[in-house]
């Protein structure tokens, strides 16, 4: 029998194919590739005596400090809001479920900014809560729980946003399969839910942890600027820009650059992880 060709799964012209594989190429480039070795190429441009004597400054040490506080309060909180919010909105049917979900997308159709003024006017000195606050000694505003709270704001959706979808689609039966066995409650959240969720858990988890370490806007805001005491490692870079020292801003962008880099690879992990697992389900 003749040799006959397979039939190509597209029918643009091979140069089409080439053209949008190559614009793709020159975007990615410019705008990604580009930047992230400007990045490095600026921090390491005085030496690495520079570089680690700039990230050993106790300054750039609070800043990662500070980061790491915000991050590590935020996202353990979001994530059990997170899933308590997507199990009430997947399982159960109640009142108010629509306007819960406005709730939860708010952060994503608000200026970080914004929310962050919107801190300032409760709780700074001159807000609704101001003297009362001042009256017994709390400091929220220009301080780390303000830092922390503008953080939360600007991350809760994450966690929350990639479970609703997930339980959504996996339904009820297993639940209430387990309740009718004579599950607890508890029970049923660790042998049920949470196994069947812990991968997108995970992939939101890490997107929310993203956003909090490169929180820019809210956190600018409510922290007032005091290096050494309120500026995360984003705010920070901002200051040694705006003090003419270029080289130091770039090595502490570059710290940034390394988890994001880290982040998306462990996205990358956690997808295929959850890919091949859902795959061997199938086929089991």
């Amino acid at each position: 029998m003749p040799y006959i060709r397979p039939k190509r799964p597209t029918t643009e012209p091979a140069a089409v194919r080439w053209i949008l594989i190559s614009v793709a190429l020159v975007f990615l480039g410019l705008f990604l590739v580009a930047p992230l070795v400007a990045v490095f190429v600026g921090a390491f441009s005085n030496g690495i005596g520079y570089y680690l004597h700039t990230l050993n400054n106790p300054a750039t040490l609070s800043a990662i400090k500070l980061t790491a506080i915000a991050a590590g309060v935020s996202v353990p909180l979001n994530c059990i809001f997170g899933v308590a919010a997507a199990w009430a909105i997947a399982k159960f049917d109640f009142f108010g479920k629509n306007f819960l979900i406005t709730l939860i997308d708010l952060p994503f159709s608000v200026s970080p900014v914004i929310s962050g003024f919107v801190y300032v006017l409760v709780f700074g000195a001159q807000g609704w809560l101001g003297p009362w606050l001042i009256a017994h000694n709390i400091k929220i505003i220009f301080e780390v729980p303000g830092i922390i709270l503008a953080t939360m704001f600007v991350t809760f959706p994450f966690v929350a946003r990639e479970l609703i979808p997930l339980m959504q689609a996996q339904g009820r039966a297993e639940e209430e399969a387990a309740r009718t066995l004579g599950a607890s409650g508890w029970q049923m959240f660790w042998r049920v839910t949470l196994p069947n969720i812990k991968w997108g858990l995970l992939y939101g988890v890490i997107l929310c942890n993203a956003r909090a370490m490169g929180e820019f806007g809210a956190v600018s805001v409510v922290s007032g600027h005091i290096v050494g005491q309120t500026d995360t490692m984003t705010l920070y870079v901002q200051a040694l820009y705006e003090n003419y020292d270029q080289t130091g801003a770039f090595a502490v962008a570059s710290v940034l650059t390394f988890l994001a880099l880290m982040t998306i690879a462990m996205k990358e992990w956690v997808e295929r992880k959850g890919a091949t697992l859902a795959e061997a389900e199938r086929k089991s």
